[in-house]
């Protein structure tokens, strides 16, 4: 039996840090995880592992919610809805902010599908071992496909931040 209570405790916080970064909303974030929780455990399932089947949970939902994202996307684009505009208490922080958020999802987009899985699994704290279950990848590639995704993320960010000062 599943101890959903301690499964909650123990991964809640990474899960929200991997929605956050698949679907680049704090607030949604945190919404997505706790529907992969009720999910999780109104589907009546004991899982070997708890912890991989709410992320696999998780992950489809982030899946949903970017298609999601995109319909609204076209549908605004053809209504063009004026938002009304409201101030920040620190403009420079928040600019600051959103351009490291910007460069940061830029260069993740940069990378193969795969490549982003597993960074964000090892980013919430995935083992090796829940890495190569979740992605269907052998354990023994979690370290090198690892050491490669970091490279091309440094390599992806580097040139956008050359390009970027090319044109300032």
């Amino acid at each position: 039996m599943t101890n959903w209570s301690e499964v909650y405790r123990s991964t809640f916080g990474d899960l929200v840090r991997y929605l956050h970064r698949k679907v680049w909303d704090e607030d949604r974030a945190h919404d997505l995880a706790q529907d992969a929780f009720t999910r999780a455990m109104q589907s009546g399932e004991t899982p070997d592992n708890a912890r991989a089947y709410v992320f696999r949970i998780a992950s489809n939902l982030a899946l949903d919610e970017a298609r999601l994202v995109v319909r609204r996307r076209r549908h605004l684009a053809l209504l063009k809805a004026e938002t009304p505009a409201h101030e920040e208490p620190d403009p420079e922080e928040e600019m600051e902010r959103e351009a490291r958020t910007r460069a940061a999802r830029a260069a993740l987009e940069q990378l193969s599908e795969r490549d982003r899985e597993v960074l964000l699994l090892w980013d919430a704290g995935f083992s090796y071992t829940e890495i190569a279950q979740q992605t269907s990848l052998a354990i023994g590639a979690i370290g090198t496909t690892l050491a490669r995704a970091r490279r091309r993320l440094v390599d992806a960010h580097a040139e956008l931040e050359a390009n970027n000062a090319a044109r300032g």
